[in-house]
């Protein structure tokens, strides 16, 4: 199942991406790459693409944590994607090691290796193929601490997983399975867009008190390219960014759907003389309310946009609370920009993403209302 088929997968798809005029850009099927360019955070850098930020990551935590230890399916020679290529040569079969290909069984042995004093990382090959551990995540995991009093915790747990639309994924490699564990509590939640995010983002989960799932959109390993620092760096768990500032609109994304937005943004303004606010909200759980319903009392008008499913995906958590905290500050009710209510298609994955196109017709919906 994993290596004939997959590695194909995670190889000639991901390096489908080509070079713009602008040398900074990269471009997948359904939007533009562009990188950081107001990170904050000190010392030296180097070029790294995402999947070599997040080894870069799981290097760093090996190295300052001699109880860290890493384990998934195939993850001893690199994994799928590379994100763990020539751990085990340097730190060696008992702290970089393969499993059997069994989810269930990956969380669970996490679990118990968090219980026991570990810092276990797991990975979960595709994010389509968490749900066989779902009930260790959200029945064992998430509760562990509140059903033990506070005596015990797994809360050494971090479970990596690469998640959403890769060119031709289709239904079993192509899901953004976020909003199910958003109703857990006792699980953290994030989805970095980035290189910067990604390194920052994963060494927060890593020692973070409490279990986390880290998301990585797998047609950004290749293509997202950034000036990474090279220093150990974390950054926050809950705090949404504000990556363009806006007066008309506020747009909101996670992952991919961030540099869609940030190109309808641009759209906006150059072609209808529009002032868009666009917000990576960086953690589905914990998520920040404040920001986003700072946000949308300034603006009026709020668009969600997300690769899952419209119903129940998260999308519509943003819009309650947004409907509940800011309705007399609004001008118009809460658009979502989802996937429809189908499983992810083949041929079709252009017709099911939320694409700039689609963004960009129903923001001027919303300035029309």
């Amino acid at each position: 199942m994993v290596l004939n088929k997959i590695v194909k997968l995670g190889g000639e798809v991901l390096q489908s991406a080509v070079p713009l005029k602008n040398k900074s850009q990269r471009c997948a099927s359904h939007f533009v790459y562009s990188p950081d360019s107001n990170s904050t955070i000190k010392g030296d850098r180097t070029k790294m693409n995402m999947f070599q930020a997040i080894n870069n990551a799981l290097d760093t935590a090996l190295k300052t944590d001699p109880k860290a230890i890493i384990f998934g399916e195939d993850v001893g020679f690199g994994g799928v994607f590379r994100c763990t290529l020539d751990l085990q040569k340097k730190y060696g079969k008992q702290r970089v090691f393969n499993t059997p290909l069994c989810e269930q069984g990956i969380a669970g042995f996490g679990i118990g290796a968090a219980v026991a004093g570990s810092t276990a990382i797991a990975e979960i090959q595709f994010a389509d193929y968490i749900f066989p551990a779902f009930d260790q995540l959200v029945n064992e995991a998430a509760k562990y601490r509140y059903r033990s009093g506070n005596l015990f915790d797994c809360g050494k747990l971090t479970v990596r997983s690469p998640c959403g639309a890769v060119g031709h994924g289709a239904l079993y490699h192509s899901q953004s399975p976020e909003a199910y564990f958003a109703h857990t509590p006792g699980l953290k939640v994030v989805v970095p867009r980035g290189p910067i995010k990604a390194k920052g983002l994963l060494l927060s989960c890593i020692r973070d008190p409490d279990p986390c799932l880290i998301f990585e959109p797998k047609v950004l390993y290749r293509m997202a390219v950034e000036e990474v620092p090279t220093d150990d760096y974390q950054l926050p768990i809950g705090k949404a960014d504000i990556l363009i500032n806006g007066s008309d609109l506020t747009m909101i994304g996670w992952g991919t759907q961030v540099h869609v937005l940030k190109e309808v943004a641009d759209l906006l303004k150059e072609k209808h003389s529009i002032s868009a606010e666009v917000i990576d909200l960086v953690s589905i759980l914990p998520w920040d309310v404040d920001t986003v319903c700072k946000s949308a009392s300034k603006t009026g008008r709020v668009l969600v946009a997300h690769e899952a499913p419209l119903t129940s995906g998260f999308g519509a958590e943003i819009a309650a609370t947004i409907q509940e905290n800011c309705f007399l500050k609004l001008s118009a009710p809460v658009v979502r920009v989802t996937g429809p209510d189908t499983p992810f298609p083949h041929v079709f994955e252009p017709f099911y993403l939320p694409t700039k196109w689609r963004c960009l017709d129903e923001a001027l919906k919303l300035i029309d209302y």
